[in-house]
């Protein structure tokens, strides 16, 4: 099987006012998610916002600069990942469908192969 990370997107401002009820229906769409992948998710995790975010910048010097905040500036920015196992590109995308952001209006989960090296 072939490996896959799912990047969420979104955005951050519409995250940070979800209401609690919100936030909970959320929150089992993501545990319904993991269950339907059982052990074909290999690992998955939210991220703080990207306002904790520091970036490396690369410099004509021996060591990178950090910057705060993300590289690039976006509308949506990473909330969360996935990285999960499955046959083929198609099923990839099929179960990236399940996740919650992508009925919530503003989000968006881009889906890309993993580069397996061994």
């Amino acid at each position: 099987m072939a490996k896959y990370l799912l990047l969420i997107y979104g955005d951050e401002q519409r995250w940070d006012a979800e209401t609690p009820t919100d936030r909970a229906a959320k929150d089992a769409g993501h545990r319904a998610f993991a269950e339907a992948l059982g052990a074909n998710m290999l690992t998955g995790h939210e991220l703080a916002s990207s306002s904790t975010a520091t970036t490396l910048r690369s410099t004509t010097g021996d060591r990178p600069t950090p910057t705060d905040g993300p590289f690039l500036e976006t509308k949506e920015a990473l909330g969360g990942f996935y990285v999960i196992e499955a046959p083929d590109l198609d099923a990839a995308l099929h179960l990236a469908g399940r996740l919650p952001e992508l009925s919530a209006g503003h989000g968006g989960v881009e889906v890309r192969p993993i580069v397996d090296h061994s």
